[in-house]
């Protein structure tokens, strides 16, 4: 006996988080249509039904950056009866690193602008609480993998990384003692190369040693910061 269950729509909403140097950042969008037209939001769109909502999360993001193969990571379901003010639409967030001096073409269609993260704007629905979810798995994950290689250039100095892992954890950290433990870990690459741009002496560049890395987790390593 079948009987006659209610129709729920189904999207994703994507947490897009990138790094300036200085700041975390979030890409957010203008919404332009009813309800909230011309608040920010984050950028999602309904599931195709052939889609999984990792398809569809990368899909959109696709569509968004022109970028492809970006770090994505689904993150929770929001089914709050109430979350959306059109209809019954329940969502899976997934977050998103981007590294922002990758060739990104923003769609000009959705009005989108990297904010601050410690300073953006208000957002609609129960995005706000998206992004504070976002936030607390993106610091779990960096304290056990090199998650924040993903925001950075594929060449980068000491003093990018820690900026990123202050800013990740809203924390300051001791040069000398950061430097430490970053060498302890034994998953960089020290190339002969310069960044002259902070000083005439330089800062020497570094790369992220991916297959050194994979090799220490598969005999039990844990990055830790």
């Amino acid at each position: 006996m079948e009987e006659n269950y209610p129709k729920h729509y189904v999207a994703v909403d994507c947490i897009i988080f990138g790094f300036d140097g200085e700041n975390l950042k979030i890409l957010l969008i203008k919404r332009n249509f009813e309800p909230n037209k011309g608040d920010w939001s984050l950028m999602g769109g309904f599931i195709k039904e052939q889609e999984s909502s990792d398809q569809a999360a990368d899909r959109i993001l696709t569509t968004l950056t022109g970028l492809e193969h970006i770090y994505l990571e689904q993150l929770n379901t929001y089914t709050a009866v109430d979350r959306d003010p059109s209809d019954r639409i329940m969502s899976i967030s997934h977050y998103a690193l981007i590294n922002i001096q990758d060739s990104i073409q923003i769609n000009e269609k959705y009005s989108a602008k990297w904010f601050d993260l410690k300073g953006h704007p208000d957002l609609i629905f129960d995005h706000n609480a998206m992004v504070k979810d976002a936030v607390l798995r993106l610091r779990r994950r960096a304290t056990t993998r090199p998650i924040g290689f993903e925001l950075l250039p594929e060449k980068f100095t000491m003093k990018d990384l820690q900026n990123l892992y202050e800013a990740i954890f809203d924390e300051k950290y001791d040069k000398r003692n950061f430097t430490s433990k970053i060498n302890a870990l034994d998953v960089l690459v020290k190339i002969n190369e310069k960044d002259m741009s902070s000083s005439k002496k330089g800062s020497f560049l570094y790369t992220f040693d991916e297959e050194k890395y994979n090799k220490k987790i598969a005999e039990g390593f844990m990055f830790k910061i």
